[in-house]
């Protein structure tokens, strides 16, 4: 039986393999694509839909129990962040 996680962006549960695993690192948030990062970390579906939900929600700050002016996305990072979720599938797959 695979463990169950809630995602931070539609609040909707998932196994743990259909999530992304995101931390707190030096201020910034940090995909943990191992899922073997430190501290607390934030689940999170690879789309853009439950990454604006989390944004927008504020939900970061709240599940990794962290002030939400400190370190967290503006504009730009946000943009960073979607990239990255835009390309998550290619890396996990192996695909080029």
């Amino acid at each position: 039986m695979e463990p169950v996680r809630t995602c931070v962006g539609c609040r909707g549960r998932a196994s743990r393999s259909a999530l992304i695993r995101v931390v707190q690192c030096d201020g910034e948030l940090v995909f943990d694509e191992r899922a073997v990062m430190p501290g607390r970390g934030a689940w999170l579906h690879p789309s853009s839909e439950c990454l604006d939900a989390a944004l927008r929600r504020r939900a970061f700050a709240r599940a990794l129990r962290v002030s939400p002016a400190i370190g967290f996305p503006e504009a730009e990072d946000a943009q960073t962040i979607e990239k990255r979720l835009n390309g998550y599938g290619i890396k996990v797959n192996g695909s080029k």
